[in-house]
C-alpha cells in the first residue's frame, strides 16, 4: 500500500484554509469530473480528489492525517499504519458516502468503527464524543516546540443527575513550526464512552497571542523595522530581532519606507520552514530644539525635494 499526499493530490499547501481547500477541489472536480472531462485518467483523478477533500475538508481527519503526516512519509512510498494508530472516527449514520470506493490507503486509516455489539454479553457500545477547545500560545513556542500544561472546565452528569462542571489539567506538547488555525489531537481525551465504548478524543485549536514584535502569516514571520532616513538612505547593516535570535541585515542604499526585505529560512520551523519579512518604516528625529529645527530647515534648502511630485501637486 502507498502512501498518499491529500495536500500535493488537491494542489493546496499544508497551511492551507478550508476556503482554500474548498476552492481547489471545485476546480479540480469541474476539470476531471468523468461526464465532461477529456483527460485519459480523469475518472481515477476524479476519485483521488474526492478522497483527498474527503480527509481534508474535516478538521478532525485533516488533524488525525497532519499527525500521521509529520512523521515524514513522502507521496508513493511504501506505507503500513503505525501499531498504536487509531484515528477514533465513527462514521456510522452516513458519515460520508462512497467510502467503498476509497483507497486502501484511506480505509486503513479511517475506516469504518465505533457503533458496535461486542463482548461476551453481546452489549451495545459507542465511542465518546469527540471535544473541541482552543488553546492560545505565544509564538516561542511554536517557534521552539514544548510542553503546555492547560486546565480545561469539562461538563459531566453525577450521580443524582446534575450537570457538574469539573477542571482537568492536561500537559499538551505543542508541535514544532505548528502555525494558527491548525489542531493539536489528544487521543482519549474526549467524552467517555458508552457501555465500555472507548472516549473520544480532544481538539485543541491552536492561535496566537499577540506579540509586541512579529505577526505570524502561516509559517512566514513579518517585522516593521524602525530605521532612520540616514539609514535608509545611505544604506547600513543593523541588528534585527528573529525568534531564533538577533541577526544582521543590509540595508540597501536608497530604501523607502514600506519596502520589504527577507530574511529566509528565519519562519517558523517546517518542511521547507517560513521565512522572516522585515518591513522598513522610516521614522523621522523630532525637531524638538533649535539646533535640530536649524538642521532640517538646511535640509529643505540643500535637498530640495517633493515627495507628492506624483501626484501632481
Amino acid at each position: 500500500m502507498k502512501f498518499k499526499d491529500y495536500y500535493e493530490i488537491m494542489g493546496v499547501s499544508p497551511e492551507a484554509t478550508q476556503d482554500e481547500i474548498k476552492r481547489a477541489y471545485r476546480k479540480l472536480a469541474r476539470k476531471y469530473h468523468p461526464d465532461v472531462s477529456r483527460e485519459p485518467d480523469a475518472e481515477e483523478r476524479f476519485k483521488e480528489i474526492g478522497e483527498a477533500y474527503e480527509v481534508l475538508k474535516d478538521p478532525e481527519k485533516r488533524a488525525a492525517y497532519d499527525e500521521l503526516r509529520r512523521g515524514g512519509w513522502h507521496a508513493g512510498e511504501e506505507f503500513t499504519p503505525p501499531p498504536d494508530w487509531d484515528a477514533g472516527f465513527e462514521f456510522s449514520g452516513g458519515g460520508f458516502t462512497g467510502a467503498e470506493e476509497f483507497s486502501d490507503f484511506f480505509e486503513s486509516l479511517f475506516g469504518r468503527r465505533g457503533f458496535g455489539f461486542g463482548g461476551a454479553g453481546g452489549g451495545f457500545h459507542a465511542r465518546g464524543q469527540d471535544r473541541h477547545a482552543r488553546i492560545l500560545i505565544d509564538l516561542e513556542d511554536a517557534y521552539h516546540g514544548g510542553t503546555r500544561t492547560i486546565a480545561l472546565k469539562v461538563p459531566e452528569v453525577d450521580a443524582q443527575g446534575h450537570v457538574v462542571t469539573r477542571e482537568e489539567t492536561l500537559n499538551v506538547r505543542i508541535p514544532r513550526g505548528i502555525t494558527a488555525g491548525r489542531q493539536i489531537r489528544l487521543k482519549g481525551k474526549g467524552g467517555p464512552g458508552m457501555g465500555g465504548g472507548p472516549p473520544g478524543d480532544l481538539y485543541l485549536e491552536v492561535d496566537f497571542r499577540p506579540n509586541p514584535l512579529f505577526r505570524a502569516e502561516g509559517r512566514d514571520i513579518y517585522l516593521d523595522l524602525p530605521v532612520t532616513p540616514w539609514e535608509a538612505a545611505l544604506g547600513a547593516t543593523i541588528a534585527v530581532p528573529t525568534l531564533g535570535g538577533k541577526v544582521e541585515m543590509k540595508i540597501p542604499p536608497g530604501s523607502q519606507s514600506g519596502r520589504r526585505l527577507r530574511l529566509k529560512g528565519r519562519g517558523l520551523p517546517g518542511s521547507p520552514p517560513g521565512d522572516q519579512y522585515v518591513v522598513l518604516r522610516i521614522e523621522t528625529p523630532p525637531a524638538d530644539s533649535e539646533a535640530a529645527r536649524e538642521f532640517y530647515r538646511k535640509m529643505a534648502e540643500t535637498m530640495p525635494f517633493n515627495p507628492r511630485a506624483k501626484l501632481g501637486v
